[in-house]
């Protein structure tokens, strides 16, 4: 299993326009071939910043959701609202 961690950045007049768009999107993105878990966080002492963090069996598993058509859809509309460049991350559990 692989994790994915996305930090974004919109300009402050888009956040509720950005959480409408993942909100309509959540549950297709949740039941995508591999997805275990996803969720959307919000920094409380800076409401533009977000990051999503998502579970996925294995990192082609990912790279399916990134070619998909629902990824186009969802990513086109999102980083019209972007502040900045969003970052991004793919991690992998150490267990001790």
């Amino acid at each position: 299993m692989i994790k994915r961690i996305v930090k974004m950045k919109f300009q402050p007049n888009k956040v509720e326009e950005f959480k409408r768009i993942f909100e309509s999107n959540w549950e297709r993105i949740k039941n995508f071939d591999g997805c275990e878990h996803v969720e959307l966080v919000q920094v409380e002492s800076e409401p533009e910043i977000f990051f999503t963090y998502s579970h996925w069996q294995s990192e082609q598993h990912l790279n399916n959701y990134r070619n998909s058509k629902l990824f186009e859809s969802v990513w086109g509309a999102t980083k019209k609202l972007f502040n900045d460049k969003p970052q991004a991350w793919t991690v992998k559990e150490l267990k001790f």
